[in-house]
């Protein structure tokens, strides 16, 4: 056994490097006794000087066991002694620079068979990867061995075996880096959704919802695609798995009931308990997902979880100046949910009776209670909030009107948010980073055009204009990372592709063509410095990158789709959009690198598959033009905001306001210019246009 003062920090370490870092990962762990360099060419000197491993250690500020990890091993100095002596240690932040955690992430898969946060990988000075690891504790517990053994293990093998390591790692370096020249396969055919429904109704849990095994994870895009492939199809399969596993998240623990937003994963497989972080890039990508599915079937607890997304970006993720912070962490006071959880005695002492009885049947809690330690698998009589009965079933078995129960609802929820906001709150990681804010543009674009909350339209805009002006850099280009008044690392495929989806998302949502300028302009940076003239597909990381021993390309969708299938979506509205073929070509081009991926993991190109049924789909551009206060012209553009439309392309076009520059960006539409007293709309598919539709019955007739 150690000494127990042997965990103390030491918080006068000179030589951790990590104090001056902009990112509250890398400064959580600045007063380790670790020798930490950030990741950069100075670390990469000392290593190649000294000829010495490198200890890469990954991860993020709201990460649960990377939290554990710096607490029992990095805050240990005995721990700390031994890679100081044996290794130069770097620490990343994988959400300031994901290309690095990509790149080794795929390493670590290959070398361990799996990955995960806390990524721990040994590298040689050519940053050539030999070894990878997740979580370890500090020493040998329960056959998981520990860092006190296996770092002395890697040290000795480094000294003795040095030559082996070094071929080893250089030869799965190549492998890695060979990865990017996948050649273009077939052209992708229509029945290319079908098999990827077919898997994915081989995958779906048909009790709980979502697919596969605990952990679940909620995977949006895989419904925006299925939504669409039930309008383009007819299937009830699609749309049963979609609304299966949406109504089992809105009701399972993984949402926040009572603060709205939805928690990182479910660590089991009913969507019970969570692991505790909230993302912003999970809210966006849920509130979409939950706004077209009450589009498309008018059911309203859709709508209500949607909103409850937006509205906790809003309140708990906003930034001063309009951006939107990372993520909220999952521990708070140092225990993994303390904010979250809760016995049935604090609640029944909070309520009185009759409140508590409607509270006990619609969120079930009990003494013994339904989350277990992550720690000894015991339950400790805390419980995870979720919804078993609906409000109508719920005024059914308690013999109350559902306007009674949803009052006694609304009043429970308020009262114990407002005992749960006198708890310490989690951490909030306050850096701002240019693609997570896109996803959250086009989320609050989607949910204010379908609802009509404007509020949500505004805060869009704000963000917006937040990383156009502040996260620019001189060339045009973006960047990637904003926080304490300042940004830096230059901008990665996903920053420009999630941006592009956000601003489209936004320019068809308040009508202004400025919106669509901007998706142009930074579209045309991401085509001229990320996409590969030899084989095709965008790069995750610009030309300029040289610090990465492969460029790499991401495809498959992940928790977060990839920025080459964001592009791909985007891409093929813009051809629709503006008519202009440099945008379908390339869309043609990216949608041939998916062929084999859709024939060997269908599940992992969701959003990929949501547009491709837009490209190969029923797709129909709407271009409404009158003056703004014709009664004709509005309606037929409330019409298709509030209307589930996956296949239309809407433009409105209002007279005298900002016609001209539509025109200048897309010059298809030209022929739509205004040209008498009534309002239009024009309903065209990529070969033929149906005659002028004058009223909201025309145009959906035309619709179908």
């Amino acid at each position: 056994m150690t000494d127990p003062d042997a965990g103390e920090m030491d918080s006068s370490n000179p030589t951790n490097r990590l104090i001056h870092e902009v990112s509250p990962y890398l400064q959580q762990h600045a007063h380790n006794p670790v020798d930490w360099y950030p990741w950069g060419e100075e670390a990469f000197l000392r290593a190649r000087a000294e000829a010495k491993p490198i200890f890469l250690s990954i991860g993020y500020s709201t990460c649960h066991w990377c939290h554990v990890m710096e607490k029992e091993s990095f805050s240990n100095r005995e721990v700390a002694n031994l890679l100081n002596a044996h290794f130069i240690c770097i620490k990343v932040d994988r959400e300031e620079r994901p290309d690095v955690d990509q790149l080794y992430m795929d390493a670590a898969i290959a070398l361990a068979g799996s990955g995960g946060w806390p990524l721990n990988v040994v590298l040689t000075p050519d940053l050539h990867p030999f070894f990878a690891v997740t979580y370890l504790p500090k020493e040998t517990r329960m056959g998981m061995p520990g860092l006190l053994e296996v770092l002395p293990r890697l040290a000795e093998f480094w000294e003795e075996k040095r030559e082996k390591a070094r071929e080893s790692a250089g030869q799965l370096a190549r492998a890695i880096a060979a990865d990017r020249n996948a050649r273009p396969g077939d052209r992708l055919r229509k029945d290319a959704a079908d098999r990827v429904v077919q898997d994915l109704l081989l995958k779906h849990d048909s009790l709980n919802g979502g697919f596969g095994p605990a952990p679940k994870f909620p995977m949006p895009h895989l419904h925006l695609f299925l939504l669409r492939y039930w309008r383009w199809t007819g299937s009830k399969r699609a749309l049963g798995m979609t609304e299966k596993t949406l109504l089992s998240m809105a009701r399972g623990g993984i949402y926040d009931h009572l603060g709205g937003g939805f928690h990182r994963y479910s660590t089991d497989a009913r969507w019970l308990v969570p692991h505790f972080e909230k993302m912003l890039y999970d809210q966006a990508l849920a509130a979409m997902a939950f706004t077209e599915a009450w589009l498309a079937t008018g059911n309203q607890e859709y709508w209500e979880v949607a909103s409850g997304c937006l509205d906790y970006a809003c309140s708990r993720l906003k930034a001063p100046g309009g951006g939107f912070f990372s993520a909220e962490d999952a521990d708070s006071e140092g225990v993994e949910g303390k904010y979250y959880l809760w016995t049935r005695d604090e609640i029944a002492s909070l309520l009185d009776p009759e409140d508590a009885r409607v509270a006990f049947l619609v969120f079930p809690v009990s003494r013994t209670g339904n989350y277990p330690d992550p720690h000894t698998g015991r339950y400790t009589g805390e419980n995870v909030l979720h919804r078993t009965h609906s409000e109508h079933e719920a005024a059914r078995i308690l013999s109350l009107s559902p306007g009674e129960v949803r009052a006694r609802i609304e009043r429970i929820k308020t009262t114990l948010l407002g005992a749960r906001e006198m708890r310490t709150r989690p951490f909030c990681d306050e850096k701002i980073l240019a693609d997570w804010n896109g996803l959250a543009i086009a989320a609050l674009a989607i949910g204010g055009r379908a609802s009509g909350r404007w509020v949500y339209l505004d805060a869009a805009e704000k963000a917006a204009s937040f990383v156009l002006s502040r996260m620019r850099m001189d060339d045009g280009g973006l960047y990637h990372r904003f926080r304490d008044g300042s940004a830096g690392i230059p901008g990665l495929s996903a920053d420009y592709a999630a941006m592009v989806w956000g601003l489209l998302e936004l320019s068809v949502a308040t009508r202004d063509p400025r919106h669509l300028e901007s998706a142009l302009l930074l579209e045309d940076y991401h085509d001229s410095h990320f996409w590969d003239n030899r084989s095709g597909g965008y790069f995750t990381s610009p030309v300029s990158a040289t610090d990465l021993f492969a460029r790499k390309k991401e495809f498959a969708d992940g928790a977060i789709p990839s920025p080459n299938s964001v592009s791909f979506c985007n891409l093929v509205r813009l051809g629709l959009l503006t008519g202009e073929e440099r945008y379908s070509r390339r869309a043609e081009a990216l949608s041939r690198l998916y062929s084999p991926l859709v024939e060997n993991g269908p599940a992992s190109c969701g959003l990929f598959m949501a547009g491709f049924t837009l490209s190969r789909g029923p797709a129909t551009r709407v271009v409404v033009t009158g003056k703004g206060t014709d009664p004709a012209f509005l309606a037929m553009n409330e019409f298709l905001d509030h209307h589930y439309l996956p296949f239309t392309i809407p433009v409105s076009l209002e007279h005298g306001k900002d016609e001209e520059l539509f025109f200048r960006l897309a010059p298809s539409l030209a022929p739509h210019r205004f040209a008498g007293e009534a309002a239009v709309a024009h309903v065209c598919t990529r070969s033929s246009c149906a005659p002028p539709a004058f009223s909201v019955e025309d145009l959906s007739a035309r619709l179908g």
